[in-house]
């Protein structure tokens, strides 16, 4: 059986959740791939309700989900998040990209 290895979650991705009040109101961060964007593939973030089937990251008492699907290309990734001058946002560091556009958000494996 091949074991994936489930992408990491940095203390800060938790704080910021924290702050927004995620947790609060029973809210996840949801973490997906989904076909399409300039390079094949992007990511899909954005605040929802925990699913059955969601591989579930818990820290601080906020959760991070991933669903079984996205998880293959999501293996061993680092979900964070950055605080630059254009803006803040949740970003994802993954080994397993191969190629990226200048958007940030799409990827190809």
């Amino acid at each position: 059986m091949n074991m994936t290895l489930p992408p990491k979650v940095t203390d800060r991705a938790f704080a910021r959740l924290a702050e927004i009040g995620a947790g609060d109101q029973g809210q996840a961060l949801r973490v997906a791939v989904e076909g399409g964007g300039c390079s094949g593939f992007q990511y899909d973030i954005k605040l929802d309700m925990p699913a059955e089937d969601d591989l579930v990251l818990e820290s601080q008492g906020q959760r991070v989900v991933v669903d079984s699907v996205s998880l293959p290309f999501l293996e061993n990734a680092i979900i964070d998040f950055s605080e630059e001058l254009i803006g803040a946002r949740f970003v994802i560091d993954n080994p397993n990209v191969t190629s990226a556009c200048g958007c940030g958000t799409s990827f190809s494996m």
